[in-house]
């Protein structure tokens, strides 16, 4: 993961936790889900994204939102390990986890190695 990009999703992340601690969980997984996208080819990030939508489907007791997100972890772990990922799928157990999807402009921006304009790095 390049800097920008491992900056990047270290602050979706931090953001998608103070959404979470405050009981907003949508807004937090509205971040989890960005920071997926950007870490998504990378086997911890990857990992780590998924751990916590399960944490938020565990939260909001539901039951098959929190089993598609162990699916997700295990296989989206070992897709990530051999290098093979639905590109942009934002990794929520409510789309395909086969289905690529387009990427906002300014996470592909990041992924690139572009420095989005609200990230200190």
């Amino acid at each position: 993961m390049n800097p920008i990009q491992s900056a990047a999703f270290d602050n979706e992340i931090a953001l998608a936790k103070e959404f979470i601690a405050g009981g907003e969980l949508a807004a937090g997984f509205a971040h989890i889900e960005r920071a997926h996208v950007i870490g998504q080819a990378f086997v911890v990030p990857h990992a780590r994204s998924h751990w916590l939508m399960l944490k938020v489907a565990f939260r909001q007791k539901r039951p098959v939102a929190a089993f598609g997100q162990i699916v997700r972890l295990v296989l989206g772990t070992l897709g990530s390990a051999v290098g093979v990922v639905p590109v942009g799928n934002t990794g929520g157990s409510n789309v395909s986890m086969f289905e690529s999807m387009p990427i906002a402009p300014e996470l592909q921006n990041i992924i690139d190695g572009g420095a989005p304009p609200d990230v200190r790095l």
